[in-house]
């Protein structure tokens, strides 16, 4: 076989694991969109031509690559380094699945990184960005509506930008399909589904289905807007108030269980990052108030 035979064949392998990814395991076109970078990354610094060409030695040298790619601050962080290790070890899985012989996607460890920071306002800064809209037009009853739904379903800005205007807002609760396309059920708080009614019936437009018809850009933009008025001076988007949501959760006695299943979560390793803010609490709480501390 001659080499442009190889490459090709590569390439073929690695465009039908991205269709696998997008179809059998039911990845966002946007995390195929990724994967397909970070493969594409690896397959020109490698320079493999076969499948069996990968070796540990090109593993080795790609890590090293990777951790001195020059980046915004300093070089590439770990847990960005991590996404394209995850890609590769992926597509490893996947011809090793198949029979194909590579390199073992088990030699492939991820590189420590720090506990992650979970970026959080205060309740008092939170109730000031709720209240932050001017109702009295319809613009700030929908700004309201979208607030208050964010932080009583605990939704990705995706997953709210899909919502039909159509939901039983009688039965307060409805089923939202998020990450690799998991169904789950999430719940309007009655403050949420005052506002979103109010909403919708100053609304005119009866060509567009969608709830809030606004791109997640848009709705980025606006909670920027609403933050700076509230007074917050840190970043607040909506992926800020989903933490809030889950600390509130938390904080007010609910079982990490069904915090993982509300917020949609694969891996309840990933809620578990929640606990270790409302652990800081919990010490705060013992540090102001416990008789010894005094």
């Amino acid at each position: 076989m001659c080499d442009m035979d190889k490459v090709n064949q590569l390439e073929r392998l690695k465009r039908e694991f991205l269709e696998y990814t997008e179809i059998e395991k039911g990845r966002s076109l946007n995390t195929v969109k990724n994967y397909d970078h970070y493969l594409s990354v690896f397959l020109k610094f490698s320079k493999a031509n076969d499948p069996d060409d990968i070796n540990a030695d090109d593993l080795r040298n790609y890590r090293l690559w990777l951790n001195r790619q020059p980046a915004v601050l300093g070089t590439l962080k770990k847990k960005t380094q991590n996404y394209y290790l995850i890609a590769l070890r992926s597509f490893l899985k996947y011809l090793t699945k198949r029979g194909i012989k590579s390199l073992s996607p088990e030699v492939i460890e991820l590189a420590k990184v720090g506990e992650r920071e979970i970026d959080l306002i205060t309740p008092e800064e939170l109730d000031r960005l709720l209240n932050a809209p001017d109702t009295a037009t319809i613009q700030g009853l929908r700004d309201k509506a979208i607030l208050e739904t964010l932080f009583s379903t605990g939704l990705r800005v995706s997953e709210l930008c899909s919502l039909s205007r159509e939901l039983d807002l009688e039965a307060e609760e409805f089923s939202v399909r998020g990450k690799g396309e998991k169904v789950r059920v999430v719940f309007l708080s009655p403050v949420a589904k005052e506002t979103i009614k109010k909403y919708l019936d100053k609304r005119k437009d009866i060509d567009d289905d969608r709830m809030f018809p606004m791109t997640a850009r848009s709705i980025q933009r606006t909670i920027r807007h609403y933050s700076a008025k509230a007074g917050i001076g840190k970043k607040v988007t909506p992926h800020v108030v989903r933490h809030m949501f889950a600390t509130d959760l938390l904080s007010n006695g609910a079982d990490l269980r069904s915090v993982q299943m509300l917020l949609g979560h694969a891996n309840i390793a990933t809620t578990q990052i929640y606990t270790h803010v409302t652990d800081k609490a919990l010490r705060e709480t013992h540090k102001k108030f416990h008789s010894r501390r005094k």
